[in-house]
């Protein structure tokens, strides 16, 4: 940004108002001489004596808006263009048939992605176009993403291999488009010569692979405020010891206290809670005091039940013979309804899907005949909701045998994303059902990728970009949990880092939200008694 001397304002998208501000302050912005910043999309008084710089995606809405800036009259001195990726080219002709004169750079600088945690990037809500059954720009959203994650693997000066889960149609099709845009991003990079592939790994994972990690109550801090606070821009509201007014807390990067308890269970952090003194202290008391009274009142009755469903077993070990008597006493409790589909959700994902008479009655019991589609609406995702003859010989994929770690009881499940992550980087992920869209170097052997001397190094960046990479993109959402699992891999494998990717991060109400939205009349389009 810091290219001309004068003060200069500052024009953004509604995109790039959200990144700049994930990772960087309006006082970082007036050291490199930032006076003023705008939004492209709202009136602007001219300031003819001015140079603006333009901070935007390469679409026709904002380019058509930076047209209108100097067409007839210009509003600025000059303008300095910035696009967060690859713009195309009528989009960059047109602006230079209306324009040339006014613009004094342009340049493509690759970062259309949020940066949203040191290891996990999101690159915009997409669901309803990506599941929708009416959805008619799939494709385009199919692009933008594949776009967005070029971006970040530029950003993190990788050009990895490209794997993706077999039987998925938009990962395939995302993981073709990905690989395709890497090769031109590398081939027309600013170097002379062309960029190999280096020892990194770009896994595409569809929302579908695992249903159950982002309905279950979590219990560890991050994932457990997100689902039972209402957070809102990080933003976490409460109130003071001495008067009982409210105060705001921005729970991010910046807050130390928050990036070292987030992954931890509530368990662990009321137990640290007195021996901690930092500032943010107060803050983190009542967060997990907050916590703790939702829990004693409403979640340790419904944990034990939701475990035994996502688990297939009780904490004993022993299998569970009949997840419905699981089921009965949580739908037969004062429980929040969102909280009984929640469990309904867990129950026929154990089953792989239900019988239609079966799914009938659960509807009927929860009261949600109006609403079904919050049940029956994740078929549009490809997840079984009715059981149908073919599927008597579906085998579940086997989990990793974790019996020998410590867990809590009401903690068993662990995140389907962490076996793939840890097979990934142990080189033990099956060609059947990880197909290469490319290859990888054969560098590429995830944790042993560097010498032994190197592993026993610790597991700050720096550190880390001495081994491999593997990013994980998640397709339909991400949940805290298994962004969590990212950061455990990579401190488990110090060698290789993992960087967790997707659309957007997903809350087990927002999810529910919209799963439900994907069909708005669901009874209408959708026939309980239909197959599906």
């Amino acid at each position: 940004i810091n290219i001309i001397n004068d003060s200069q304002i500052l024009i953004l998208d509604q995109f790039t108002t959200r990144l700049l501000s994930s990772c960087c302050k309006m006082s970082n912005l007036m050291s490199e001489g930032i006076t003023i910043v705008e939004d492209l999309h709202k009136n602007r008084e001219p300031v003819p004596e001015m140079k603006a710089i333009y901070f935007m995606r390469p679409t026709a809405e904002c380019i058509d808006k930076f047209i209108d800036d100097f067409k007839p009259k210009p509003k600025y001195k000059a303008a300095f263009v910035f696009f967060t990726d690859y713009c195309p080219d009528d989009l960059f002709d047109k602006m230079k048939k209306n324009c040339a004169k006014h613009i004094k750079v342009c340049k493509e600088i690759n970062i259309s992605f949020l940066p949203l945690e040191a290891q996990v990037s999101v690159s915009g809500d997409a669901f309803k176009s990506l599941y929708s059954p009416n959805s008619k720009d799939r494709d385009q959203t199919l692009e933008t993403i594949a776009n967005q994650i070029v971006t970040l693997c530029a950003t993190l000066d990788e050009y990895p291999g490209v794997r993706y889960k077999k039987d998925s149609a938009n990962g395939n099709k995302l993981a073709e488009l990905v690989d395709n845009k890497l090769a031109r991003h590398y081939e027309l990079d600013d170097n002379s010569k062309k960029k190999g592939k280096t020892p990194a790994l770009l896994l595409i994972v569809d929302r579908a692979l695992d249903p159950v990690s982002p309905v279950l109550h979590e219990l560890t801090y991050q994932a457990m405020a997100y689902d039972l606070i209402p957070i809102k821009d990080n933003t976490y509201e409460y109130d003071t010891l001495k008067d009982g007014s409210k105060k705001e807390a921005l729970l991010n990067e910046e807050d130390e206290l928050w990036v070292k308890l987030r992954h931890m269970h509530i368990a662990e952090v009321t137990g640290l809670m007195f021996s901690i003194s930092l500032p943010q202290k107060t803050v983190h008391i009542s967060l997990a005091e907050d916590l703790m009274n939702h829990y004693q009142k409403n979640v340790e009755k419904l944990c034990k039940a939701e475990q035994d469903l996502a688990v297939g077993a009780d904490a004993d070990g022993q299998k569970v013979k009949d997840p419905m008597r699981t089921l009965l006493p949580v739908l037969l409790h004062p429980h929040d309804t969102t909280d009984k589909i929640r469990a309904v959700l867990l129950y026929i994902f154990s089953l792989n899907g239900t019988t239609a008479e079966n799914l009938n009655k659960l509807i009927q019991h929860v009261k949600i005949e109006e609403e079904s589609g919050y049940i029956l609406n994740w078929k549009h995702l490809g997840v079984p909701i009715l059981s149908t003859p073919s599927m008597f010989s579906f085998r579940k994929p086997s989990r990793r045998d974790r019996s020998d770690q410590e867990t809590y009881n009401v903690s068993r499940w662990t995140p389907v994303i962490k076996d793939i992550m840890e097979d990934a980087v142990e080189n033990k992920l099956d060609v059947k059902d990880w197909p290469y869209q490319s290859e990888c170097p054969s560098a590429w052997n995830g944790s042993r990728a560097v010498s032994a001397r190197q592993k026993h190094k610790g597991s700050s960046p720096d550190d880390l970009r001495s081994g491999s990479r593997l990013i994980v993109f998640v397709l339909g959402g991400v949940s805290y949990s298994e962004m969590r699992c990212a950061y455990e891999v990579t401190h488990a494998n110090k060698s290789c880092e993992v960087i967790i990717g997707s659309t957007h991060i997903l809350t087990p109400r927002g999810l529910l939200e919209d799963i439900y939205n994907l069909g708005k009349q669901p009874m209408e389009s959708f026939n309980i008694e239909d197959k599906p």
